[in-house]
């Protein structure tokens, strides 16, 4: 059996649009321009999805010096890298603080007219360094602002499962990973300690307890409880959390690509 890479996605704003992409550069803080960015209250605690649903319609383009952002009744906005004037503060993801720079006022405006709440834009530099827990990292590995691991990956066959469960289609896009692959049996990538692709080498740190946002409708922000009521009746765990995907840590530099196959390492 042949495993393969089916799918690449980022998702360049924390809670934000998924891009898809047929090949990625691999770099420290995971597939590159992956939840570099994210929407922050004006007390620099992060917002997502889990309060704010809406924020799933935001559309993120990657057009080279900038960020085009979309929504709903909105019209568009570029958002340069660079402003000229990036201001340093201090922003929460969890229990983690970490500097990032404000991405400036028209960025903030857009964002808090769409959402209807005050917030700014972020963007984690490449001088910030947030560390992965230690439980399941080394010392030098990092994370951008995604919850805690750089990368999230996904079977098929594991979506597959859930969806013959609920007898009816579930997207892949409503639980946001990053790598999705074909070609193994449901959940056999929670057997996995160590992977590699195209010479990128992986380590599988743990498997990833989901939270609420599956509920979500990634094109809609309907909400769907059947979907974690659904995964709970065969995937919560001992610790009562319910589990699917696996989250893993990038173990060096390179390009993976679509097609590009899945060798387990152990």
């Amino acid at each position: 059996m042949t495993i393969l890479v089916s799918q690449l996605n980022i998702y360049p704003i924390k809670s934000a649009g998924q891009i898809s992409l047929e090949s990625s550069a691999m770099d420290r803080f995971g597939l590159s321009n992956d939840r570099r960015w994210m929407i922050v209250d004006l007390s620099g605690k992060f917002i997502t999805q889990r309060q704010t649903p809406a924020i799933a319609l935001i559309g993120v383009q990657l057009m080279g010096v900038s960020l085009e952002l979309s929504a709903p009744s909105m019209p568009s906005i570029d958002v340069p890298f660079k402003n000229g004037s990036s201001v340093a503060m201090q922003v929460t993801v969890w229990s983690d603080q970490c500097e990032a720079e404000d991405m400036g006022d028209e960025a903030a405006h857009w964002l808090s007219q769409y959402l209807n709440v005050p917030c700014r834009l972020v963007f984690m530099p490449e001088s910030t360094r947030r560390s992965i827990d230690a439980d399941y990292s080394g010392v030098s590995d990092t994370v951008s602002f995604a919850d805690g691991f750089p990368i999230l990956l996904i079977s098929e066959a594991s979506l597959a499962e859930l969806s013959t469960r609920l007898k009816r289609p579930v997207s892949m896009s409503r639980f946001r990973p990053n790598i999705v692959i074909s070609g193994c049996d449901a959940f056999a990538e929670d057997g996995w300690k160590s992977i590699r692709i195209n010479e990128v080498e992986f380590s599988v740190a743990k498997a990833c307890a989901r939270c609420s946002m599956p509920t979500i409708d990634q094109n809609t922000a309907e909400i769907d409880r059947e979907i974690m009521t659904g995964l709970a009746e065969f995937r919560r765990a001992k610790d009562k959390q319910i589990y699917l995907g696996q989250n893993l840590i990038n173990q060096g530099e390179g390009t993976i690509h679509v097609g590009d196959e899945v060798l387990i390492s152990d």
